[in-house]
């Protein structure tokens, strides 16, 4: 290791890299520094999908004006409005001009009937193989029970499972797996040094603590994750439980790190509802799996212990998440359902021991601690008003966002078929989390603040340890990403004006 860096950047995923690749373009030494034993952090496990509207790649036509006018509905300012929508694009030509490969993705924002909304905002990762690079992929986070499909190919199921078999033996990786391989081939050709298993310990004035070494730092990112696996700091600042299916590495180390600092947005999170089969582990962990497709689906229904539906299930996974508020929660599906879609990764036509069936709605609801009454008149009303393909207690289907996970093959409405073919199975859901969205708190350059708005010289913050951009909303699909790496590049702007003699700052 050297002795010293212009920038030492604590945390390998999305945020760190493409800081990292930006800083060393601009001239600057790089140091990354990752606790954990594998590379990319939640980057490496999720979707790789970033929300940027009104970037260079998209294919349908976008504005700042209207991409203003679809955040200005939210509780972000006008001028952190101005400085995403500015930034975004900028920010994805970084990422294009270092290697980072992505298509545009056809999906509808996560508020379809807002002023501004559109249709194409996401960028999804092109497939990577890692094999030129030999050792790379051992490095990499290695990928949960995400099947090695683009998120292109999973929305027209474009690609089978003969595909999916010839990445898993290249060793190929799709969505953020490939976005981390790609921003990991483009900082190691810039000279990074990238280090894993070497967690910081402590900051100091210009140096940063690695186990029993010290480096001179001359500004420090914390780039790492949230502290969703933090059970104290959880119980602390959310406001109900939450199942994390993120990497188990993020318990929040940063905020412990970045003493006198502010905090910002401490009860969000980026929430998705969660199955949770036994058995299911990620490093060492007891995880989950989302389970939102499953609850959009035709041919089920979500309850809570009353027997009633409390949600429109094919909301966007973040808002759904919100309507759990604590709700002990069960999906309801029947024999049709079972048989034509898969559940937690349990293929089509599978009865595993996890799923609670039974040959009728009320001994279904006896079995797992619903009320029978409840259920059974929820179904009868449910199935009534899902055979005209309807559903006028919480308008399921009714938009555009809502019909794209649905099955098209199911009409006149894709997320809604009656509930009625036993045997009838029932498996718990959860309030779960991506990653907490609440942190450290900045200014637009990045830079961490104390709780008077002044800078802390020297250090910045960008990713899930840093309060989300988006004040917690959820625009779109990608919006984790789209926070992580436009952050990022604000840093490494202000930190290239600060190497030419520029005056900081906005």
């Amino acid at each position: 290791m050297n002795g010293g860096h212009d920038l030492v950047v604590v945390g390998s995923g999305a945020a760190g890299l493409t800081a990292a690749v930006g800083a060393a373009e601009a001239g600057l030494s790089v140091l990354v520094v990752e606790k954990a034993a594998r590379l990319g952090g939640t980057t490496a496990v999720g979707g790789g999908v970033i929300w940027a509207p009104n970037n260079a790649l998209m294919s349908t036509p976008d504005s700042p004006g209207a991409a203003r006018a679809y955040l200005g509905t939210g509780r972000m300012s006008a001028s952190e409005i101005a400085a995403f929508v500015e930034d975004v694009p900028r920010a994805i030509a970084l990422l294009t001009r270092v290697g980072v490969r992505m298509r545009p993705l056809p999906r509808p924002d996560y508020h379809p009937d807002r002023p501004g909304a559109a249709h194409g905002r996401g960028l999804d990762q092109e497939p990577f193989d890692p094999r030129p690079w030999p050792g790379l992929a051992e490095r990499i986070r290695p990928p949960t029970y995400f099947p090695l499909l683009t998120m292109s190919e999973r929305d027209d199921r474009s690609a089978g499972p003969e595909v999916v078999k010839q990445r898993e033996a290249g060793g190929v990786r799709t969505m953020g797996g490939a976005l981390v391989g790609r921003l990991l081939v483009a900082a190691l050709d810039r000279g990074v040094e990238i280090l894993a298993a070497t967690p910081v310990t402590a900051l100091g004035h210009g140096t940063v603590r690695l186990g029993e070494e010290t480096v001179a730092a001359g500004a420090v990112l914390l780039a790492s994750g949230g502290f969703e696996w933090n059970a104290d700091l959880r119980r602390r600042h959310l406001a109900a439980e939450i199942t994390p299916i993120s990497a188990p590495s993020n318990t929040g180390d940063a905020l412990g790190l970045a003493r006198g600092a502010a905090l910002d947005e401490m009860t969000a999170v980026w929430g998705v509802p969660v199955i949770t089969p036994p058995g299911d582990r990620y490093d060492g962990m007891p995880s989950g799996r989302m389970g939102n497709v499953e609850m959009t689906l035709p041919g089920s229904v979500t309850v809570d212990t009353t027997g009633r539906r409390f949600v429109n299930e094919a909301l966007n996974y973040h808002d759904l998440n919100r309507a759990f508020a604590g709700r002990t929660a069960f999906l309801v599906f029947d024999r049709a359902y079972r048989e034509r879609y898969p559940v937690a990764g349990s293929p089509p036509g599978a009865v595993e021991p996890w799923m609670v069936t039974a040959d009728t709605p009320a001994e279904l609801a006896r079995r797992v601690g619903i009320d029978p009454a409840g259920l059974v008149a929820t179904l009868g009303r449910f199935n009534a008003a899902a055979r005209r393909g309807a559903d006028p207690d919480f308008g399921r289907g009714a938009n555009p966002q809502d019909r794209h996970l649905g099955d098209p093959a199911i009409t006149p409405n894709p997320c809604l078929a009656p509930v009625a073919q036993g045997p009838f199975f029932a498996v718990p859901v959860h309030a779960g989390a991506l990653g907490t969205a609440g942190g450290l708190a900045t200014d637009l350059d990045g830079r961490v603040v104390d709780p008077a708005g002044d800078p802390i010289p020297g250090l910045y913050a960008a990713g899930n340890c840093a309060a989300t951009l988006f004040r917690d909303g959820y625009p779109g699909g990608g919006a984790t990403l789209a926070s992580a790496v436009v952050r990022a590049y604000r840093v490494v702007r202000h930190l290239a004006r600060g190497v030419s003699g520029a005056e900081g700052g906005r």
